[in-house]
């Protein structure tokens, strides 16, 4: 029964993916929302804890946000996928029973990776994404803090998972404030940002049904 639900958002997942870089419709938009809807259910099926379905269940949102153009579904996305990820630090921190700053004592030198990629967004993305400066600049705090959460767990399922997620939104950062709409590597960047990000997910939800 749990294992349902995941085959249905893979299922989705993969019938997405030719359509990454489509023009926006209600059918795409459907498509793309369902994974992680699915996902939240095989959690919420296998008592995974109201921190993980909740991240789950609000990327799904996030998801719908960022299928759609404009401005006001961009910050609808955005804000979906920030409060999914500070779901997810409540998550990690209560399965690991540490605070976030562990992460600089146990794993120092991905520790510290992590937050310099943190502060060198200021100097290859903040400058490039006008209005939305500040939105994107809080996002960045909200899934740096995520990453450092997750590192303070062994290395397994979910701190894998959430470094896919980083990379797929690095990716992703770039393809929508760096790269023209008619740049020819613009394709090939939504396929590794979806790929990514349904890989990381998935970790991150198997890491909790693998105990």
């Amino acid at each position: 029964m749990i294992y349902l639900p995941i085959l249905l958002g893979l299922s989705f997942a993969a019938a997405y993916f030719p359509l990454t870089s489509s023009k926006p419709t209600w059918t795409r938009s459907a498509i793309k929302t369902i994974p992680l809807l699915a996902f939240a259910l095989a959690a919420y099926l296998a008592g995974l804890g109201p921190f993980l379905v909740a991240g789950l269940f609000l990327s799904a949102l996030g998801d719908f946000g960022l299928s759609r153009d404009g401005d006001g579904p961009f910050l609808y996305g955005l804000s979906a996928f920030a409060l999914a990820h500070l779901a997810y630090i409540l998550h990690f921190l209560g399965l690991s029973g540490a605070p976030l700053w562990d992460a600089f004592s146990t794993v120092p030198v991905a520790a510290i990776t992590l937050v310099g990629l943190m502060v060198s967004t200021e100097l290859w993305l903040a400058s490039h994404t006008g209005h939305l400066r500040w939105p994107v600049r809080i996002y960045v705090v909200i899934i740096g803090a995520m990453g450092l959460a997750a590192l303070t767990l062994p290395l397994g399922w979910i701190v894998s998972g959430a470094g896919l997620f980083i990379t797929s939104d690095m990716i992703l950062a770039i393809s929508l404030f760096r790269m023209s709409d008619t740049y020819h590597h613009r394709i090939k960047a939504g396929y590794a940002v979806w790929t990514l990000y349904i890989a990381g997910q998935m970790l991150i939800l198997w890491g909790g049904l693998s105990g």
